[in-house]
């Protein structure tokens, strides 16, 4: 239910507070849209119930997010819907209407749990469902080391392949462009595939099965590079960015598992903390995160440049600069030595806003809530020192 509830308190806040008018191409009052919550047809009146108690919190924490909703008010032409599409929904394709007959913006949600007449109902209504956890967010679990940019560059290969062969098409697809960047010196894992329950090969290296996620598969080098965050003197980057751009740097923070060889001579130029993924280590990220501060506080000081890096460059390296940047700098965005933070303190609403500040700039970012949520404690444990 998540994406419907952001649709509509992205709707709520446009409506709320941005200047609408009469859209001269479509003829529509965007004061007159339908800001109702749509839910599928499973849902209960009850959890409906819940839900909009809820909205006008979550539409307020949206708003002082930080997110730049004026861009989002200035494309938007019709109201946001979502539409429900799972394992059993039939489509004819000859009597969808025209897009631009329709009086909103549809948002598509693919289902991976699939629909059961024999399962018992968990609502009034007359669907049911096998519900599988973790199918839409564990790609580590379904998508067979295949990334959304390898998925994007093959989508129509994939699709015209059918179910039946589609598991062998991903991994030809997937293995062709390993070999690739391998051929290239770039950074090519071997992929190994975790197995589902009706399949009988092992898992060849434990390790690399519970953390695929952190494997990012681009074929165009065009998409690696170095984001800087504003006027911080802080970067993101992945360990290979770092690795041939570190004479761009004044220093680099590499927590990624493996050592990477940079430029500098100087050795507090450098630090290399090996954090694992959250999913391996609950608390890998939490007992690295003092000297990852430590460590920016005294080159940030010296007034160096700061590239922080990891396997991706959008999990662990995005969640340690977090960090960094709520403990040392002001909300303004300006290095203060941690006086802010010591003053303040932190709450989750000033974690998410100062979150939306780094996803403005590191477009790639994408921290896994297992990694903020230690965030959030280590911030939580500094507070208490003070």
């Amino acid at each position: 239910m998540v994406i419907p509830i952001i649709g509509l308190s992205i709707l709520l806040v446009l409506t709320s507070t941005s200047p609408f008018s009469l859209d001269s191409n479509t003829g529509c009052n965007s004061h007159d849209w339908d800001c109702s919550l749509h839910l599928p047809l499973w849902v209960s009146e009850t959890e409906k119930a819940a839900i909009e108690d809820r909205l006008e919190g979550w539409t307020k924490d949206l708003e002082t997010s930080g997110a730049d909703i004026a861009i989002l008010a200035s494309c938007l032409k019709k109201p946001l819907r979502p539409l429900w599409i799972s394992q059993k929904t039939v489509i004819w394709i000859n009597e969808v209407p025209d897009y631009d007959s329709w009086d909103f913006t549809p948002i598509i949600l693919v289902s991976a749990s699939s629909t059961s007449g024999v399962t018992q109902h968990r609502t009034t209504s007359e669907f049911s469902w096998n519900y599988i956890p973790g199918a839409g967010d564990d790609e580590e679990s379904w998508a067979r080391g295949l990334s959304p940019n390898l998925f994007w560059n093959h989508a129509y290969d994939l699709i015209s392949t059918g179910p039946d062969v589609c598991n062998q098409k991903v991994a030809d697809i997937v293995e062709k462009d390993r070999v690739y960047r391998a051929r290239r010196g770039q950074d090519a894992p071997q992929i190994t595939i975790k197995p589902s329950i009706s399949e009988s090969s092992p898992c060849l290296d434990p390790l690399l099965c519970s953390d695929l996620s952190n494997i990012t598969i681009s074929s165009s080098d065009e998409e690696r590079g170095i984001f800087w965050l504003g006027s911080t003197d802080l970067a993101l980057g992945s360990s290979q960015i770092a690795a041939e751009c570190s004479s761009n740097v004044d220093c680099v923070l590499n927590c990624d598992q493996w050592p990477i060889s940079v430029h500098h001579q100087e050795a507090e130029a450098y630090l290399h903390l090996p954090i694992v993924s959250s999913k391996m280590d609950r608390f890998s990220l939490f007992n690295n995160l003092s000297s990852a501060v430590n460590f920016a506080k005294s080159n940030l000081t010296k007034g160096r440049t700061l590239l922080i890096c990891c396997h991706d460059g959008e999990d662990i390296s995005v969640c340690v600069c977090l960090a960094i940047l709520i403990s040392l700098f002001n909300d303004e965005g300006s290095f203060d030595d941690g006086k802010f933070f010591s003053e303040t303190g932190i709450t989750k609403c000033e974690m998410r806003r100062r979150l939306v500040y780094v996803c403005k700039f590191a477009i790639k970012a994408r921290p896994s809530r297992g990694n903020l949520k230690q965030v959030f404690s280590f911030l939580n444990s500094e507070v208490a020192k003070v």
